[in-house]
């Protein structure tokens, strides 16, 4: 009976909670390496998408391979996958198709986390990273294709399978904030006002109105920035 019990009092926490909250001015902290350990996002989208823009910032110092933005669905695992294969190398897998992107040569973060977006669109198959505000050199993925509807989308973990199968191998340690996701692809000016924190219309994905359920241990935290920025050398003065 107190097996039991216990059981019912982790099952919450296992099978999370659904909140609707502002989260500008806040950030998920993932501290630890876990295959229980992730975020689940609710997004309404019942039909195909044939053009998109994912928007996320992060921090971590974690070297080995990770996820930062994880789309399934029933048919799919890697509907649309964002990953970490190699330091400085992010991967983009969609269905059957990869492309990657060399961010050793990407402007470096002035606020100590590093953000980046992603777009993609089926008619030129195009796909596009900005990396702290600045274009990458454009890829081809998955022309003429969609992207499928009816999704299950995890920060933290690659799913395996549809909303599970996580390997603690390949999860996300760090902190994570500002997540966006559009249903088509932002013009240049529209992504430097995501990376400046402004407001663009319309996102499916909102981190200003974000539907999500935490399950383990995931600590929702005031947003930490780099306080202190040495503009110029500084020489103690001499008595």
């Amino acid at each position: 009976m107190k097996t039991f019990s216990s059981f019912l009092l982790l099952l919450p926490g296992l099978l999370g909670t659904l909140s609707q909250e502002n989260l500008e001015g806040k950030a998920f902290v993932f501290p630890l390496a876990s295959n229980l350990v992730f975020v689940k996002l609710k997004m309404d989208l019942q039909k195909p998408l044939t053009s998109f823009t994912v928007c996320e910032r992060f921090q971590t110092d974690v070297v080995r391979p990770f996820v930062l933005f994880s789309y399934a669905t029933k048919e799919d695992d890697n509907e649309f996958l964002l990953h970490t294969n190699k330091q400085n190398l992010l991967s983009v897998f969609m269905k059957h198709g990869i492309v990657n992107f060399d961010v050793s040569k990407a402007p470096a973060s002035s606020s100590c986390k590093e953000h980046l977006c992603f777009t993609w669109e089926s008619k030129t198959g195009l796909a596009g990273l900005w990396w702290n505000g600045q274009p990458l050199p454009r890829k081809i993925l998955m022309k003429n294709l969609v992207v499928q509807g009816n999704t299950s989308i995890v920060l933290g973990q690659e799913q395996d399978s549809f909303g599970g199968q996580f390997d603690a191998n390949q999860c996300f340690v760090g902190e994570m904030e500002d997540v966006y996701f559009w249903d088509r692809v932002l013009q240049p000016d529209e992504i430097c006002r995501v990376w400046h924190n402004r407001l663009v219309p319309r996102p499916l994905i909102d981190w200003r109105e974000l539907y999500y359920e935490i399950h383990g241990e995931v600590i929702v935290a005031p947003s930490s920035i780099c306080a202190c920025r040495i503009e110029k050398a500084w020489t103690p003065k001499r008595a």
